[in-house]
Formats: C-alpha cells, sequence, structure tokens
C-alpha cells in the first residue's frame, strides 16, 4: 500500500486555496485517497485528527454540491459516505444544490433590492450567469461523458 499522505495534504491545500474550507478540503482529500470504497465520519475524524463536528460540516458541505453520497452499509450501524459517480460532472451541473441556491438567492435578491438598483444590476450579473451555466453546462457534460466511454 502506498503512502499516499502527501499527496492527500497537498490536494488538500490546493483546493483549500480554491475556496474550501480547511477541513473540508481535507475530508475531500481523504476521500479521493482513501483505500475503501466508503468511509464513515468517525473513521475520517480518526484519521485526520479533527473534530466530528468538523467532520460533518464537511460531508454536508461534499454532500450539498454532490461530491459525496451516503450508501447502504449491511451490517453496520454507522452511516456510510462515498465519492459520487460522475461527481465532477455534478458539481459543475444544475444538480449541485449550492448553485441551484446561488441562482435562486441572486433571482430573490433582485426582487428585493428593486429594479434600476446598483445591488439589482450585480445580481442580475450572477443570475444571468448561473442562468447561462446552467443552459450550456448539459452539452459540455454529456460531450465529456461521451468522451470518457469511448
Amino acid at each position: 500500500m502506498a503512502d499516499t499522505t502527501e499527496a492527500a495534504e497537498h490536494l488538500a491545500l490546493v483546493l483549500a486555496q480554491g475556496g474550501l474550507q480547511k477541513a473540508t478540503a481535507r475530508v475531500l482529500a481523504a476521500f479521493m485517497f482513501a483505500d475503501q470504497d466508503s468511509i464513515t465520519a468517525p473513521e475520517l475524524a480518526e484519521r485526520l485528527g479533527i473534530s466530528s463536528g468538523a467532520v460533518s460540516g464537511a460531508i454536508k458541505m461534499l454532500s450539498t454540491v454532490g461530491l459525496i453520497e451516503r450508501v447502504p452499509a449491511p451490517g453496520s450501524r454507522r452511516e456510510h459516505y462515498r465519492v459520487r459517480e460522475g461527481a465532477w460532472a455534478t458539481l459543475m451541473s444544475s444538480q449541485n444544490g449550492m448553485v441551484q441556491a446561488m441562482f435562486e438567492a441572486a433571482d430573490r435578491g433582485i426582487a428585493a433590492a428593486g429594479d434600476g438598483s446598483h445591488a439589482a444590476r450585480r445580481l442580475q450579473e450572477m443570475r444571468d450567469f448561473y442562468g447561462f451555466m446552467f443552459r450550456e453546462m448539459p452539452a459540455l457534460i454529456e460531450r465529456w461523458r461521451s468522451g470518457r466511454g469511448a
């Protein structure tokens, strides 16, 4: 078994530099480098030396954006999680709960700020960007998936 600790910590650092909270970045890196298909929250906390609360928050966030999912674990009393199949395409798609929430928040903000306001102008750009992404991303993801099958 290879020692992937340094590579996992490097990935976590890159993810944190990209905007993830440090604990969430480390949890995602642990999922990516796990030797088994699924992991429990207590296993993650022990492996990473972080609190169960930090792991719980990371799991919630990673689940919300579609990167990880809860999986059945017959005979186990603990919740098991794994990196979701197609996770990276899901992250960029309308299935991403956080991206959808940002789109809806921008739309709601526009209504609250009122047409013609500076806030509405900024929020419209945000909403329009996510609207564009929602329209264009499915075709791009399908091309990526088709290319993987070839």
